[in-house]
């Protein structure tokens, strides 16, 4: 084998090894709840040591969402497809929907809906998967501004209002009506704010 190819069998052994430890923990907050299992407990479940959770995770939150890195590089892939604003926004909404669509589909899995309810009623869980959409503004607001030469202020602010819509939208019981007002807005269809009060 050359050398050339170690890197690649290095790569794909970390990425197993990553795997093997997700899956163990995920399994294992399934069964017994999320604050009743402990960093050990995995560690010994994917028979790995203590250390080579932390070396591959930071946190236990982490290790329920371990595939945090590979959606922020697949919206951020999305953006660069328009050099306009209208055009970023399309992609920012093909984005979204297309996700919702998948997690639609995904619902009528027993294991993906086990998954949501671990997330949602965790509330230390509930939080990290928050704080992890807004970590990602940055990135978000940076691949707005490469594709269409925004002023940063005005990428952040688009970033941030999707960030922060989806996840309002996340909380919502009709997600996707309110994913499609925060597009319509972000388009300049801000809905009038001077209606008179229902009776």
């Amino acid at each position: 084998m050359s050398a050339a190819t170690e890197p690649g069998r290095r790569e794909r052994k970390k990425a197993a090894t990553r795997a093997t430890i997700a899956t163990a923990a995920l399994d294992l907050f399934l069964a017994s709840g999320f604050d009743a299992v402990g960093i050990r407990d995995i560690a010994k479940q994917a028979d790995v040591a203590l250390a080579t959770v932390f070396a591959h995770f930071p946190s236990k939150e982490a290790l329920v969402f371990d595939d945090d890195e590979e959606l922020v590089r697949s919206l951020v892939a999305a953006l660069g497809r328009h050099s306009d604003g209208a055009g970023v926004v399309d992609d920012l909404e093909q984005w979204f929907m297309r996700s919702r669509a998948v997690e639609h589909r995904r619902r009528a899995n027993p294991d993906f809906a086990a998954f949501r309810r671990l997330v949602e009623e965790t509330p230390a869980l509930r939080r990290y998967w928050e704080d992890m959409w807004r970590r990602h503004r940055g990135d978000v607001a940076d691949a707005i501004e490469r594709s269409t030469g925004a002023d940063q202020r005005v990428a952040k602010l688009v970033a941030a209002l999707t960030i922060e819509g989806y996840l309002l939208a996340a909380d919502d019981d009709q997600p996707d009506e309110v994913l499609q007002l925060l597009f319509r807005t972000l388009r300049g269809g801000l809905p009038s704010l001077t209606g008179r009060p229902q009776d």
